[in-house]
């Protein structure tokens, strides 16, 4: 059972239960349209789209805050997810597409005189939504083993995800492999027979978003509680120390890896029928950097702090992109910076950090007195 840390915690993981899946949803379904605490379909789909963000996040950080594993092919596993369920919101189109064919329209455009046989599964909602889960669980399966078996780790560890990031999205990128091309999976309709583009769909995928988040939360949130999690940390601070003490650390970390994968693989599936595309950009090798960033700001190692960074930099790319569109870059490239320099334990660490330099000062201002200040109040010390 999921032992909580705080009471600090309880309150927060119940507050955002309440807050993001019965207050929000109902503020938006209830309250009618120009009330001041209307919550419109926008900002729900917006809102929608930065949960299933913050549950990558939290699949990054349970592998490199709480493992040491720096990958940068999260990005990867998140497409892989969206493309399987992209499959199946394509597949129930129908012959409303642009050509009335059964046929996705990309395929009919390409000359495809039927459903190539990899497609035909993705009909049934059920099969789609545990290929989210196995494709990316598979792939970082085959990755891992690979990799960890030869011993493979640091740096080193990093830049071959990011390889394999964009060779798998240079891929995707060719219409030969019957997944889009650069345009990928688009102009969807329908999911579980509702209408995709209405304002009680999107309300519905929203909570899917936060339950999945809530869900993901707390069960890495027992995981590193156990003692599979007491080790997963030793290897992240010496795993020298856990070889030497008769653990298999590679089998460790393999599971770890793969189980980041298949969350990551999750929320690209909430992720794209809120965002109604996917293609191979969600793969590119800068995706998995700018989630990596999330992170940092968050508080890496922390569980809570991933999920304020990715909402935190999203919301304020959101307004960015906006009011700014020529210097988004440099901005988040500033913030991480800043991060990195001023705040390494990212936002959930900034109260600590003032508390202690609070401190710092206050003891700074002990040291002045003299050692009659000390034991003299300040009336009685004067000759």
């Amino acid at each position: 059972m999921m032992r909580v840390n705080s009471r600090k915690e309880l309150v927060s993981i119940i507050a955002f239960a309440f807050l993001a899946i019965v207050l929000l949803p109902a503020l938006n379904a209830f309250v009618p349209e120009g009330n001041f605490f209307h919550i419109s379909n926008f900002t729900i789909n917006l809102w929608g789209k930065y949960l299933t963000l913050a549950t990558l996040a939290v699949s990054i950080d349970l592998l490199w805050g709480y493992t040491g594993l720096l990958s940068l092919g999260q990005s990867l596993f998140f497409a892989l997810g969206g493309y399987a369920f992209g499959m199946h919101l394509m597949l129930l189109i129908g012959k409303l597409g642009q050509y009335k064919s059964d046929l996705p329209d990309f395929m009919v455009f390409l000359g495809y005189q039927k459903l190539p046989a990899l497609w035909e599964p993705f009909h049934n909602f059920w099969f789609a939504t545990a290929a989210t889960m196995w494709v990316p669980g598979l792939v970082a399966l085959g990755l891992g083993f690979l990799t960890f078996r030869s011993r493979i780790k640091g740096v080193y560890f990093s830049i071959l995800t990011q390889a394999v990031t964009y060779a798998a999205y240079i891929m995707f990128l060719t219409n030969d492999i019957g997944f889009g091309g650069n345009n990928g999976l688009t102009d969807y309709k329908f999911i579980l027979g509702h209408d995709i583009r209405s304002g009680d769909t999107q309300r519905g995928l929203y909570i899917a978003s936060a339950i999945l988040l809530l869900l993901t939360y707390l069960g890495c949130r027992w995981l590193i509680s156990t003692k599979f999690g007491k080790v997963q940390r030793a290897i992240r601070d010496s795993e020298t120390r856990v070889l030497f003490s008769g653990y298999a650390a590679a089998n460790y970390k393999l599971f770890v890896f793969v189980i980041s994968a298949m969350i990551a693989g999750l929320a690209g599936a909430l992720y794209v029928p809120q965002v109604g595309i996917i293609n191979p950009s969600e793969m590119a090798p800068e995706k998995s950097l700018e989630a990596i960033v999330w992170v940092a700001v968050g508080g890496r190692a922390t569980l809570f702090g991933p999920i304020i960074g990715a909402i935190f930099v999203n919301a304020l790319k959101s307004w960015a992109t906006r009011a700014y569109p020529d210097f988004w870059l440099i901005i988040l490239g500033s913030l991480f910076i800043v991060v990195v320099l001023f705040m390494p334990k990212g936002i959930v660490g900034l109260p600590g950090q003032i508390k202690a330099l609070l401190s710092k000062r206050k003891d700074d201002d002990d040291d002045e007195l003299t050692p009659v200040d000390r034991v003299l109040p300040a009336e009685e010390a004067k000759p």
